[in-house]
């Protein structure tokens, strides 16, 4: 049943999303007047050019704190967005807190493959080099076996190649996936500037006395 499109329920899918008016409007009058199904429609519309705004300057955004239950974990993370009204929104706002959850229990180290420092690249490759010939594997396959090993350790200590920590059964989203989506759906870039994990009796890296 087609439910009227009025303007509180375009302003309420707005402060939701951080999708501009005439699109909430839209939406809206495409889905029906169904909420929920408006909010797909904004997504699916978005993805599409999601990846236009990636080179967009963010200056606005929020930084988030999560202390695990028990005090032994905790995260500071921070988000960056293009303005402060979608930094205000509840799906910037959760997006956010999901990733200082992520960063809580999958312990990255990095937020990006990019920022993997060459050296520490260059130290994995030749490890799984030596595995693999100590494993047997024939030459012609050691390149083939070493990427998809390094693509293990990106999953592992990359914050956006992650498995997206609350997609449960199936198969999971990457955290970047995830990011894409809210990209999509509020009109702005959006990215993980930078985040710190703090776990009870270890230090970080940038604590260690010189000569460590």
């Amino acid at each position: 049943m087609t439910q009227a499109v009025t303007a509180d329920l375009v302003r309420q899918l707005r402060e939701q999303t951080g999708a501009g008016i005439m699109a909430c409007k839209q939406a809206l009058v495409e889905a029906g007047g169904d909420f929920d199904r408006a909010r797909d429609v904004l997504r699916t519309k978005g993805l599409a050019s999601a990846e236009k705004r990636k080179g967009r300057e963010t200056r606005e955004g929020l930084v988030d704190s999560y202390i695990h239950p028990g005090g032994r974990i905790g995260v500071l993370l921070e988000v960056n967005c293009e303005s402060d009204f979608v930094a205000m929104t509840d799906v910037f706002k959760a997006l956010v807190h999901d990733l200082a959850l992520q960063v809580a229990n999958s312990s990255p180290r990095w937020v990006r493959r990019e920022d993997v420092p060459s050296a520490e690249l260059d130290r994995e490759r030749a490890i799984y080099q030596e595995q693999a010939l100590a494993e047997g594997k024939s030459a012609d396959r050691l390149e083939q076996i070493v990427e998809g090993r390094l693509r293990k350790f990106y999953e592992t200590f990359c914050l956006y190649d992650q498995p997206f920590l609350r997609d449960e059964g199936g198969k999971a989203r990457r955290v970047e996936q995830v990011i894409q989506e809210a990209i999509s759906t509020t009109g702005e870039n959006i990215g993980v500037a930078r985040f710190t994990r703090y776990q009870l009796g270890e230090r970080l890296e940038a604590d260690e006395p010189d000569g460590a």
